[in-house]
């Protein structure tokens, strides 16, 4: 399995190694691990891991993520990738093709459309699921135009 494999499946399907929307931190790391920065704020909780960032609510007196952020962005500057996610995924590229992805999530079944196109990075929807992904539009230092920012998963969809 590859880098590639790993965002299709997160672009498809919303979760990462099985642990998604709904879980508690507890659930995320036993999925990521405990190296990690927790943000509490506003009474919400940021749990970042690098690559990968969540955010929890307090809903019912626990609590329960309700967005998952996946910032390949972040690999251009030499962040770590969780070991449980490069055990299974092997090494992580700092940059992904967004054409790339499109078609490793195309083969999967699943439609990409176009959602907003303005701006420096556009936003794309991945049909039948909860996830968006941004591409950078206009290039900088260290992206160049059509790679992935970001994929965004939300309970909202």
């Amino acid at each position: 399995m590859s880098d590639l494999d790993f965002y299709a499946h997160v672009a498809t399907r919303g979760d990462v190694l099985g642990t998604g929307i709904g879980s508690g931190p507890d659930a995320w790391d036993a999925a990521l691990g405990r190296d990690r920065i927790d943000d509490w704020g506003r009474g919400r909780l940021r749990l970042d891991y690098g690559l990968v960032e969540l955010s929890f609510s307090r809903v019912e007196g626990s609590v329960t993520c309700f967005g998952i952020g996946v910032q390949v962005h972040r690999l251009t500057h030499g962040l770590a990738v969780p070991d449980s996610l490069t055990s299974v995924y092997g090494e992580f590229a700092p940059r992904v093709p967004f054409e790339e992805l499109r078609t490793a999530i195309s083969s999967l079944g699943f439609a990409v459309e176009p959602e907003d196109l303005s701006g420096d990075v556009h936003r794309h929807r991945v049909a039948g699921s909860r996830v968006r992904i941004d591409v950078v539009a206009d290039p900088c230092a260290y992206q160049r135009a059509g790679d992935v920012w970001s994929l965004h998963v939300s309970a909202a969809g």
